[in-house]
């Protein structure tokens, strides 16, 4: 309980230093959110004029979309920093987390900690449209909401766990920005749309190395589409829970490999 009261405060702390520069807290926030709102805008005017991408309406993927922005959101808000480990271990600022009376992944997490308005906000939206659409087609019923809040907690999982095995390779390799944009940048980009557009040696690389596609396209074949069957979201949710602690194991494996920059 110490500790958790421990990281509530520095979280509380962390939020509080942000908010000192409000316009530029409001500004940044404001340019996220047009700048992923430009990129499903672009895909929208190709689906209206086509109808759909590979038999995936554009309610279907708008579905993919707001589901894994509002996981990236989820992950982003409280684990910002295990993102942007790399500048801990160049400067060297990792030392002052490490005597910190709290685990250093908590002391890490609770840097910087932001709540991301626009992307839960565009996300949101794009979401809550598409599935009023779906609804009213009888596409997915009522079961669809809990199964979705379900879907976008658990993506948040498989999100966080990709970014800290691939901030942890940042203690044997320091340089971690250029993996990172494979990982979790292009990665998850690739998941809002449909993965049958995607050969299949990049499917499988995306359902097993780097496992986003579980985050938001394979519980999707369950809600939107009822392909498998019932025990898919439980068997995802394992997975997330299993690959999360593998995560942590690897992390703590990491952390024995950290040298200090020095002076």
């Amino acid at each position: 309980m110490n500790t958790i009261r421990m990281y509530i405060l520095l979280v509380r702390a962390s939020v509080r230093s942000r908010m000192q520069y409000k316009f530029n807290f409001w500004l940044s926030t404001l340019l996220a959110a047009i700048v992923n709102l430009m990129d499903f805008a672009l895909i929208s005017i190709i689906l209206w004029k086509f109808g759909s991408l590979k038999g995936w309406s554009i309610y279907e993927i708008g579905y993919l979309y707001g589901t894994i922005m509002l996981s990236k959101a989820i992950y982003r808000s409280f684990a910002n920093d295990v993102h942007h480990l790399e500048k801990y271990l160049v400067s060297g600022d990792l030392d002052q987390l490490l005597i910190r009376p709290i685990p250093l992944l908590l002391a890490l997490m609770a840097q910087n900690f932001r709540v991301m308005f626009g992307e839960y906000i565009q996300g949101g939206i794009i979401l809550v449209l598409c599935m009023k659409t779906m609804l009213s087609t009888g596409q997915i019923d009522g079961w669809a909401i809990p199964q979705t809040i379900a879907v976008i907690l658990i993506g948040s999982v498989i999100l966080f766990a990709i970014g800290l095995g691939t901030a942890t390779f940042g203690f044997w390799i320091t340089r971690v920005s250029d993996l990172q944009n494979v990982t979790e940048d292009a990665a998850r980009t690739a998941v809002q749309y449909p993965m049958e557009l995607y050969p299949g040696w990049l499917r499988g690389i995306l359902l097993t190395l780097i496992p986003v596609g579980i985050a938001n396209y394979v519980p999707a074949l369950y809600v939107l589409r009822d392909e498998f069957g019932w025990w898919l979201l439980p068997a995802t949710t394992l997975f997330a829970a299993v690959f999360l602690w593998l995560m942590l194991q690897f992390w703590k494996l990491g952390m024995t490999r950290y040298q200090s920059t020095g002076s």
